[in-house]
């Protein structure tokens, strides 16, 4: 047993958070999470809640999945770990790479390329793009596109492309040739429109223009998230994503899906491309790959821009790009494990239903409370963006939020707060009782500050 004392007296003294000022951390400190059941965690008090966080977006089959911790146990006792590089593969990581490829191949994602996560899968997609367009003699295709409220870890180049000025002005100056347009989304925009479909069209038209200002003969490839989820969960009319294909196909530029919080059925379907029925030419993927029991990754290739590489005779076909832990053989057992629990629960389903209940409940939760001033939800995603008024859609400020968040504890429910947005991502396991606590603890958490 952890000497829980310790633990308390340590607590936020050592660590530097990710996403958090230190003072902070040390002035507030943060809960000690202990241990976890089901969709439910205790704390180091002994409090247990349900998380409806999902640990990070990734714990989508829950905590007390047997045959991911079985999978792991038995690869360590068989092989804990050995080198991906040049000449060396493992089990674990041959069988997992063909698996991905038959999970995606309505997407015809051919290749995988194994990393410790999001961060890293987006790092490896950017890089292969460019690579490509080396491969291919067009070398000035350097540039990036993407969606302003867009959020694609946190490494420079993932960074760079990111559309929240949270996660950049810190670091600054970040990756040149990286250009934003505006994010479809219906609550804040630009354009002032509410109307989705006229929305996705006006977004996509800016596509267009700076793809004509930037040259498509300088642009390497446009990367989104089918669904924008640090952002706020901000869910593109469906035709969005399809038009930006098109786009993206007119001016020869490769699309690279962000699959780090969309794949492995949180929005309902297998994949958000797959919802919309858009083939991207390359996809990230981390988190539900193992459910969050082992840092994994995956940056999915193409067929086509996989023939590019393989076909290569020149030297810039060489993958001059890797990871210590890229297709770890405990993290690939996870990997098969949670893929064959994830495919025999039909998570994708629950996802689904469950999503349609929780959204019903959000708009209850709208019509009772003025500081709620939009709801979003695709699945068992949600954002409720809480303002101080309607009229203005002026944001809830830091104090406010914590306060809505600390009494949504205490009535038994984990939150995440992400600016003025409270974000629910819980595990695709979640039951029709438990989406009516989640409800019942925002119920409480907007009274408090009534």
């Amino acid at each position: 047993m952890r000497d829980t004392n310790f633990l308390a007296a340590n607590n936020a003294k050592q660590i530097w958070h990710p996403m958090a000022h230190p003072a902070d951390m040390q002035a507030n400190p943060p809960r000690v999470v202990m241990k976890g059941e089901g969709a439910h965690v205790t704390d180091l008090e002994g409090r247990t809640v349900l998380d409806a966080v999902g640990g990070l977006w990734n714990v989508n089959l829950g905590y007390s999945c047997e045959p991911i911790k079985r999978a792991i146990a038995e690869q360590l006792d068989e092989l804990p770990y050995y080198s991906g590089f040049r000449g060396t593969s493992t089990g674990p990581s041959i069988e997992l790479a063909w698996e991905l490829t038959q999970w995606f191949e309505p997407e015809v994602m051919a290749r995988a390329f194994f990393t410790s996560g999001g961060s890293d899968s987006v790092e490896t997609a950017l890089r292969l793009a460019r690579q490509y367009w080396k491969i291919r003699g067009q070398g000035d295709r350097t540039k990036f596109l993407a969606l302003k409220k867009g959020y694609h870890g946190t490494h420079f180049g993932g960074a760079s492309v990111n559309g929240n000025a949270n996660f950049r002005r810190n670091y600054e100056p970040l990756m040149p040739g990286v250009f934003h347009i505006p994010a479809p989304c219906t609550y804040r925009n630009p354009f002032d429109e509410t109307d989705p479909e006229k929305l996705a069209r006006l977004c996509a038209r800016a596509l267009e223009d700076e793809i004509a200002f930037q040259g498509a003969d300088t642009i390497a490839a446009f990367i989104m998230e089918p669904v924008l989820g640090a952002g706020g969960v901000i869910v593109p009319h469906e035709s969005f994503m399809p038009l930006v294909r098109a786009i993206c196909d007119r001016h020869e530029i490769l699309l690279i899906a962000d699959e780090v919080v969309t794949g492995f059925g949180r929005t309902g379907a297998w994949s958000g491309s797959r919802a919309v029925g858009v083939k991207p030419d390359m996809m990230t993927i981390a988190k539900a790959i193992t459910s969050g029991y082992f840092p994994l990754g995956a940056t999915l290739i193409g067929g086509a821009v996989a023939e590019v590489f393989e076909a290569d005779k020149t030297s810039f076909g060489a993958i001059g790009h890797g990871y210590t832990y890229s297709g770890h053989p405990v993290g690939c057992a996870a990997g098969i494990a949670a893929l064959a629990e994830t495919r025999r629960l039909k998570v994708n389903e629950n996802a689904a239903a469950r999503g349609l209940e929780l959204a019903a409940v959000l708009e209850e939760l709208k019509a009772r409370h003025e500081v709620v001033g939009d709801i979003r939800c695709k699945g068992l995603m949600a954002a409720i963006e809480l303002v101080s008024d309607r009229g203005t859609k002026k944001a809830a400020d830091k104090g406010t939020m914590k306060r809505v968040s600390d009494a949504a504890y205490e009535a038994g429910v984990m939150l995440r707060v992400s600016g003025s947005n409270i974000i629910l991502s819980p595990p695709l396991i979640l039951t029709s009782g438990e989406v009516r606590e989640i409800g019942e603890a925002l119920d409480a958490g907007l009274s408090a500050i009534a």
